[in-house]
Order: C-alpha cells, then structure tokens, then sequence
C-alpha cells in the first residue's frame, strides 16, 4: 500500500497555524497529511518515530472541527463526545491529557477535554455519560465498560473520531481483541466514525492497517490509509562493561548499580526500565542507598497507589527529578523532554521493545536518544549485544498479528448482553467487523454463544452459570442486573495476581499494592519479604510473620 500524501497547497486554519508560526514551528509533513486526509472522512494509520509529532497529528482533526463548533459559545453549546482517544496506559492518558490541554488553553479555542481510566471516582465516570466531555480520553477496558451499559446510542451518537495510540503495542494482545470488538460495538450507534491510528515503526504496516479496521469481507482491502513519517536521527546505545564480577545467573542487576548511579549522575533526567515490579522496588532501594548527594529518584509502577503514581509522573513533567525507575508503566508515549538517558536493567526482551524505551529519551525526531543496556547476567550480555546490533540494523521483532481469542469473544457477548439487547444474526455481523474475527464462522460464535448462556456442556445443569437469556422479543440480554454489576466490575483481559493492599503504619497512608506469593516447600512457607518505597526515600516491609500458620491456604504476614 502505497504512502499517502498530503497536497502540497494545504494549509492549517487560524489560530492553528498562527500557534505553530509563535513558536518557531512548522508542520510536519506526516501531520499535514493525517490531518488533510482526516477532515476528508478517511481513516488513516500513522507510522512515525518516538518524537514525531504523532499525538499532535491524531488531534489535529477534531481540533480543527471542535474549534468551528464551539466558537462563539464555548459553555453554552451541548455535551456532546466528539472524539475518544484509547490508549493501552493510564500514564499515557494522563499525560497526553496534560500536553494537549496547553495548546488548547494558548489557542483559546474552550474545548471540554477529560480522561477516564480505572483511577477515576465513579462520581465522575456517571457524569461522563451524562455529559459527555467534546474529547474524552481513556482505555480498552473503559471502552469495554460503555459497550457493557445501557443506552450506549445517547453517549456515542455525536462521535466522529476515534483516536488508537501506541496501536503496534496493543494490536497483537488480548487487550488488542477486546478493543476491536468494541469499536466494532459502537459502529452501531455512530455509523462510519473515522479512526485515526498512531504507532511506531512496525515490521507489517499493512496488517495493523486492517487490524485497525472495520473489515467489511474477509477478503476485502483494508479502507485505512497508511501514512509513514521521515525517519529519525539514528539512537545511541551502548552496553555496559561493568567492572564488578558479573553472575552466571540472576536478573536483579545489583552488581552494576553503583555504575548506574554514577550514569544518573552525569544525566540531566534518567529512566531506569526494569521488567517486573518486584525488581523495580529491589533496584530503587539500591540506589537509593547509594544515594549520599540526595537525588531525588522516585519509583513508578502499576502496583503504587495511584497518588503516588500522579505525584512522580507531575515531578517528572516539572523537571524536579535526576531518575525514575519503571517498569512498562513508562514504556509507551510518555512525552518528557528533560529525560536524556534510558538505562535498561537486564536484557530487553526483543528489539521493537527496546527502540520503544529508547524513544523516551530526549522524545524529539531529530535528536539522537541515548540509551544503556545493563546485563543481570553473563548470558544478558550476549542478548544485550545482539539488541544493540538489532537496533544498528533497524531489525524489528515483535508478535504476529493472529485470531482473536474465544474467551475475549466470550467476554464481549456478555458486555453486549448487559447494555443494550441485541439480536444473534446482528451480533454476529457486528463481530466480524472487527478484522482478529473476520473469518469467525457461524458454528463458533453459536458455541460461544451457548457457553455464555449456560455455562457450557459441564455447567449448564446450574442455574447461576446461566447469564444470558433471550427475551420473547428475540433480543438477548443479561438474565439478572446482579449479573450484569458483576461482569461490569471484571471487565478486562488484564489478569493479574492476587494483591495485598499495604499501608503505612505511621501516618496510616496507602503506599503500594504488592503480589501475594506462597511457595509450598518441604521446609514450610516460603520466608521472602519485599521491601517497598512510599515514593519519598521511606519504605516499608512485607514479610512473613515468625512463625505463620497456613490456615485455608493463606499465608499470613505483617507489615512494618
């Protein structure tokens, strides 16, 4: 599929190219083209570098069109949701929120912009649907929520834009299924709404471009067009040649964190990506011993309270921290230009992922970012060599897209059951719209069908795995509202370990959410601990009690 191309006589109206001209800008030309080929009614797939402009060129659109419509009575106009921007991160929303709420404030143009993830207070979430924001910025579970509710056609009836950020990311997941379907949903009540995807460089353009959808025939083009952005200045990584002992085995790092807090050191901003949450507390702690010049290094996860989470991510936006260490929480869109230095803790698990963390660095196209690769081990240095050679070559990994997943579809069945009734013929229509289930055929969507309505062959002689019935009009819909709250509160293809919710003993405040683990052994319960930061240098730890008993297969623990 060939490049689209904006012409080259377009021009952006007042006051947008007259923001653009205050600041010494100019409009790349990838922004130009979404935006020329957007207000013509097309779908379009942007494929651009970290630091492109990306974000920008998807709003540009319904900047442009909100701006006609609210001028003249910003307050006085009707709530209505004009565009809903999805990404895979509530970070990411929450900072596109911060980044685009200034230029609409510079422009003047009064626009209602909100976010709306899991941290959101369900007083704001049930004043949402009643009066819907002009751009409401949210996530797939979200997304799969108002598919799950009644009235579905009063909220989205005035969309005109959906905007899918970080698309290469999301696509090959079970998230990715989730997402689809739900666009695919809500098709039905504002009918040809345009999408507009932003990803990075990818190794099958053509395949996301369908992903992104809707596909009216299995064998049918793609109606997304493609554009690609220029190409970035080339990224600058080098691997770590410690000078301690390297372990044969191990992923904590710990051998090198001297050597990375000499780097944080010379860095104006640094981010420290580990990969699990458990060696994010363990490598913030290390360096936070080592810490005798008093940086200020913070800790950001999806395990810290989302109060914690919001202060280092306005700390971090403010320019007021030396480090961060992360896991993916950070991986994608996040926009700091102070950050100059990405250190990856342990191997980076494949090439895509590790260009992606790169580009959080300096976050601008024609500066090179800087990035270093520390091993765990002495096999990591190998993987940490071939990554970089990966890098050098432009050589990208990443999943295949695939079929979607019978229990994502199963799930979606049942969204739909609990908003508005629908009729199977339609549904089934509907689903296969969305290009993970386009070659979905009868006799498994039947079976998916009868598996949410009974339970299946093995549970279907009990009533309570009967969750949704088909009325006398022919509609289908959840049997009981108790059944509709309690899908409504499971959404999501997100699984998760059990969690305990620990608090401060001084103060009494919420510090973090950490995984509950119980090793069954020959010597008994298993006697780690984890030790975890309150975001401040303060930090408490979760262990075992002396001697804890296993009652109903629990095991017990304190806090200190």
């Amino acid at each position: 599929m060939a490049p689209y191309d904006a012409p080259e006589d377009f021009l952006l109206p007042e006051p947008f190219a007259g923001w653009f001209a205050g600041r010494g800008w100019r409009p790349r030309e990838h922004q130009l083209a979404v935006t020329q080929a957007a207000l013509a009614g097309d779908s379009v797939l942007l494929i651009a570098p970290t630091g492109g402009g990306k974000t920008l060129a998807g709003f540009l659109p319904s900047l442009i069109e909100l701006n006609a419509v609210a001028a003249g009575r910003p307050k006085t106009r009707p709530h209505a949701l004009h565009t809903l921007y999805i990404s895979p991160l509530k970070a990411l929303t929450q900072d596109v929120a911060r980044n685009l709420t200034a230029p609409v404030e510079e422009m003047g143009l009064g626009l209602r912009i909100e976010t709306r993830t899991g941290d959101t207070p369900a007083s704001k979430r049930a004043r949402q649907r009643a009066r819907p924001p002009d751009i409401l910025l949210t996530t797939p579970e979200q997304l799969a929520l108002f598919v799950a509710q009644e009235n579905g056609e009063a909220f989205f009836a005035d969309l005109k834009t959906v905007i899918v950020d970080e698309a290469h990311a999301i696509a090959p997941q079970k998230r990715g299924d989730l997402l689809t379907l739900g666009l695919s949903a809500i098709e039905k009540y504002a009918p040809g709404f345009r999408r507009i995807g932003l990803s990075a460089t990818v190794h099958d353009d053509v395949a996301l471009a369908r992903w992104l959808g809707p596909v009216r025939s299995p064998q049918s083009a793609s109606p997304v067009k493609i554009i690609r952005g220029a190409p970035g200045a080339e990224p600058v990584v080098d691997v770590l040649t410690s000078g301690e002992r390297i372990p044969w085995s191990g992923h904590s790092g710990r051998h090198a964190y001297a050597e990375v807090y000499a780097k944080i050191k010379t860095a104006k901003t640094a981010l420290v990506f580990v990969n699990t949450r458990s060696q994010a507390e363990m490598t913030f702690q290390g360096l936070w011993r080592l810490n005798n010049d008093n940086l200020p290094i913070a800790l950001h996860h999806g395990s810290l309270a989302v109060e914690q989470r919001r202060k280092v991510e306005a700390a971090m936006a403010r320019g007021d921290l030396r480090a961060v260490v992360c896991t993916s929480t950070l991986d994608l869109g996040i926009d700091w230009g102070d950050v100059d230095l990405v250190i990856n803790m342990g191997a980076p698990k494949g090439s895509a992922r590790l260009i992606q963390r790169i580009g959080r660095a300096n976050h601008r196209l024609d500066e090179p970012s800087h990035s270093l690769l520390v091993p765990s081990n002495r096999f990591e240095v190998l993987e940490c060599r071939a990554a970089q050679d990966a890098v050098a070559a432009n050589e990208l990994d990443g999943e295949p897209l695939r079929a979607g997943g019978l229990d994502v579809l199963a799930q979606h069945v049942m969204g739909r059951a609990c908003g508005d009734p629908f009729e199977l013929l339609a549904l089934y229509d509907e689903i296969r719209t969305a290009a993970p289930y386009a070659d979905l055929d009868w006799e498994t969507f039947e079976r998916i069908v009868d598996f949410v309505a009974t339970g299946g062959y093995a549970l279907k002689t009990y009533d309570r795995f009967a969750r949704i019935v088909k009325g006398k009009d022919g509609l289908w819909r959840a049997r009981t509202k108790e059944i509709a709250h309690r899908h409504r509160m499971n959404i999501g293809a997100i699984v998760e370990a059990t969690y305990l919710e620990v608090r401060l003993v001084a103060g009494g405040g919420h510090a973090a959410r950490v995984r509950r683990e119980a090793k069954a052994t020959s010597r008994g319960p298993s006697r780690r601990a984890a030790s975890l930061s309150n975001g401040d240098g303060s930090a408490v730890r979760v262990g075992p009690a002396p001697t804890p008993p296993l009652r109903a297969g629990r095991l017990l623990g304190r806090v200190e």
